[in-house]
């Protein structure tokens, strides 16, 4: 049988046609042919933005065998070997037309097709002298079949010898269009919207979707040339996705999603977690660091990343813009392991992360002048929205694009920020009384916290007091949670962590969500509370705020595997503190814990668990030791976790049987008192963080 090609994987252009087996039989061989004829004469009824004549002329040379096919079969003609080998050439063909004509109408790829016109027409040109070859081979005079079908097939043979699929002349005129909007681009200049309308209707791209489909299809392309190293044309790429961007955002005014298969990013929620893989990547690559090394400014990249940095002669730390007293490069371990556990626990590979890596001018510079200045410009045009727009929907749908363009790389948000978009997203966020304004306002700010200089500008013109009327007074629960978010990039830097603490609303806002929000804004407030206790003075006001018990629930009723995880990781931070010992001690966490330590799967999860145990019989000594001793599956778990876990969850599991087994000699001897007062000289674990 003819092996089956998936297209789900294909790459665009890419044409893996498969020539029939010499064992296939000659009818299954030409109800293949048929099949594949008809569906490429489909297309008759499909929009071909460009190539129109080559599309057109193709289908109807394939429309004329196909008539000679079916007649064949009708007849029940017997084949003759000769037959059948010019079939299998035809056949081969015909794949490859059809994947071309998939790829002229494929979804999105409107005007990656046409910059690629010269490239389609000369495929065209060279399947049709192909198909004029294998016709003029074939015995055409041993095939009875009716005189007016047998006419018909000698006069396509001489039409396909003599067929011209050129590149067609409009196809070239808006072609040439691009070029110069992309030169205009390029040199500081921005377009004429006309001139760029043009272009659009031509390819009827006609409306917001429309436009993000390019967008979205041009990425993808990107990121797949990224993948395998073949980036020779990303530059290019991505001076198109900043044409398709400027065009979207300012040329469409009205938000639609009819008629796409994106999701609707209002329902797309930011997600964190202590353990998350946005943590680990490199600010360059944007990927997950194989070999963290932290420079003279104190900010970590990976290693290949930031050599590639200091060979193009950049002297600046990237991140922060400071210049570099040296480029020594200091391995990062304690990130390293962190990064390692992460992937064993998700499944992960560390070489497939690698070999993704985008390049470093997609994220920290833009991958082509032309792309730069036009993110400049629509910056600028966005914060012109933003401040002085005529009513609502103008400035949601600015602070809808600033969601979307600040998600995709460091560079635009650095332009963002740059033209001044945050005072105008904070001041929207405060006054208005529509959930899906607040909600995209928010998020845009979430997107652009994730930058050092957005933290800074947020901060220091008093942004906090807008964010936290948000997380406590939102008008949805995914503004509430994406305002929970913000607070966690925000709390990444040392000083703001002692500001947000300060703020009496502000733990009491995480704590409610976590009682109250969805699975997405427990995680949200949780991983916020995590970076705001690494500030100590938080660790009181935490509790105080009834954390404890909330996490201690969350523990014992939650299935996510995840929220799990990050819950565990708040306990661990506040079972380091005395108070935070005894309030934990003073609810059920124990059996919880160790029930966990038993069924988690996660290696985090169990190490976590089990620096909790060692904190607690290290601060509280008998009291907590007393409880463990009791629980006769502890053991098994510690000395599991000895050969299976990490080597920090090891080395605590090895100190927590010591402490066990002393305390059961100790009661067996008598020496225990079962007075709380009574204690253990118990080690003193290392915290992981």
């Amino acid at each position: 049988m003819i092996k089956r090609i998936t297209q789900s994987d294909r790459r665009i252009l890419s044409f893996p046609a498969v020539q029939p087996c010499e064992a296939i039989s000659p009818a299954t061989l030409l109800s293949s042919l048929i099949a594949l004829s008809r569906n490429i004469c489909d297309n008759q009824s499909k929009f071909f933005a460009t190539q129109r004549r080559n599309n057109r002329e193709a289908i109807r040379q394939v429309g004329v065998l196909l008539i000679f096919f079916e007649d064949i079969q009708e007849r029940g003609l017997v084949l003759s070997n000769s037959v059948v080998l010019c079939f299998s050439e035809l056949h081969l063909n015909f794949q490859k037309i059809k994947f071309l004509m998939e790829d002229c109408t494929r979804e999105g790829a409107k005007l990656w097709i046409l910059m690629k016109s010269q490239f389609v027409a000369t495929q065209f040109r060279v399947l049709i002298r192909a198909i004029s070859t294998a016709l003029d081979a074939f015995p055409l005079d041993s095939i009875d079949v009716g005189s007016e079908v047998k006419e018909l097939v000698e006069l396509l043979t001489k039409q396909a010898r003599k067929s011209k699929f050129e590149l067609d002349l409009n196809d070239e005129r808006a072609m040439k269009r691009i070029l110069l909007i992309l030169n205009h681009f390029e040199n500081g200049i921005e377009p004429e919207l006309e001139f760029m309308k043009w272009v659009l209707d031509y390819l009827e791209i006609k409306s917001w979707s429309d436009c993000n489909k390019e967008i979205v299809f041009l990425e993808e392309v990107i990121a797949m040339q990224c993948c395998d190293f073949e980036d020779r044309e990303v530059p290019f790429l991505t001076s198109l996705v900043g044409l398709m961007s400027y065009c979207r955002v300012v040329i469409f005014e009205a938000l639609d999603y009819h008629n796409t298969d994106q999701i609707d990013v209002r329902f797309n929620i930011e997600t964190l977690s202590c353990l998350n893989p946005e943590d680990f990547r490199c600010p360059i690559s944007l990927e997950l660091m194989i070999d963290p090394v932290t420079v003279s400014t104190g900010q970590t990249y990976d290693r290949s990343s930031i050599q590639k940095w200091f060979k193009a002669g950049n002297m600046i730390c990237p991140k922060t813009g400071e210049k570099l007293s040296n480029t020594q490069l200091v391995p990062n371990t304690t990130l390293k392991k962190l990064i390692q556990q992460f992937c064993a626990d998700n499944g992960v590979s560390t070489t497939k992360s690698s070999r993704k890596s985008h390049d470093i001018s997609r994220t920290i510079v833009p991958g082509s002048p032309a792309a730069a200045e036009a993110m400049k410009f629509l910056s600028k045009f966005v914060a012109k929205r933003l401040s002085f727009g005529q009513n609502e929907a103008i400035k949601n749908k600015a602070a809808y694009e600033i969601r979307l363009l600040a998600k995709a790389n460091i560079f635009n948000r650095s332009c963002l920020i740059d033209a001044g978009t945050i005072p105008p997203l904070l001041s929207l966020v405060s006054s208005s009384s529509d959930r899906f304004v607040q909600e995209n306002s928010i998020a845009a700010l979430l997107k652009l916290s994730k930058h050092t200089s957005g933290k800074k500008v947020i901060v220091e013109i008093g942004g906090l007091k807008s964010i936290l009327a948000v997380l406590n007074s939102g008008l949805s629960l995914e503004a509430k949670q994406t305002a929970a978010a913000t607070l966690f990039y925000l709390s990444s830097v040392k000083g703001y962590r002692r500001l947000i603490g300060e703020i009496p609303e502000a733990i009491p806002g995480l704590v409610e969500l976590i009682k109250n929000g969805t699975s997405c804004g427990k995680k949200n407030a949780m991983v916020a509370i995590f970076g705001l206790i690494l500030y100590p003075g938080n660790i009181k006001k935490v509790l105080e705020a009834g954390t404890v018990p909330l996490l201690v629930d969350t523990l014992a009723s939650s299935y996510k595997t995840e929220l799990l995880i990050d819950t565990l990781a708040v306990l661990t931070t506040l079972a380091d503190d005395i108070e935070g010992t005894f309030t934990i001690l003073q609810t059920s966490a124990l059996p919880v814990i160790t029930g966990l330590l038993r069924s988690l799967n996660s290696r985090a999860g169990k190490e976590y668990c089990v620096s909790i145990l060692m904190s607690l019989c290290s601060i509280a000594g008998e009291e907590a030791v007393a409880v463990l001793a009791k629980d006769s599956s502890l053991m098994n778990s510690l000395y599991s976790l000895i050969t299976d876990g990490t080597s920090h969850a090891s080395k605590r599991a090895r100190s927590l049987i010591k402490i066990l087994q002393e305390f059961h000699e100790a009661s067996s001897s008598g020496l225990v008192s079962g007075s709380s007062s009574s204690s253990v000289a118990y080690e003193r674990p290392v915290h992981v963080w």
